[in-house]
């Protein structure tokens, strides 16, 4: 019952910190959802940290890893709003947005875990 806590806190406070960025970021000035797209990359990135530092030192138990990876990582990214604001833009004919949202998102995200991994191996 404890990691279900913990995976609740997580990504209650995650999908707080997403709400608060879609709110800055994503406005109908913006053709592309930025808050959306940092908050899929910075995740990815964080995630990548996470499990790198785990696998490399073995300091994070696994409570730690359900609250910062699968609750605040799992509740701070989104790809059910990635793919509905995709569904919009097919809807819309908006392929100049869709197309760089879409790569973007993806490419950044995948490097972004990398990245990750990369630099839990310096800390």
């Amino acid at each position: 019952m404890k990691q279900v806590f913990l995976v609740f806190i997580g990504g209650g406070l995650g999908s707080v910190v997403r709400y608060w960025l879609s709110l800055k970021l994503n406005n109908f000035e913006n053709a592309i959802p930025y808050g959306t797209m940092l908050s899929n990359i910075l995740g990815s990135l964080l995630i990548g940290l996470i499990f790198g530092y785990s696998a490399k030192s073995g300091v994070l138990t696994e409570n730690h890893s359900l609250l910062l990876a699968t609750g605040f990582c799992g509740g701070f990214t989104t790809f059910s709003t990635f793919a509905y604001e995709n569904h919009l833009f097919l809807k819309s004919g908006d392929f100049f947005s869709m197309i760089p949202y879409l790569i973007i998102t993806f490419v950044l995200s995948i490097s972004a875990v990398f990245f990750g991994m990369y630099l839990s191996r310096l800390i």
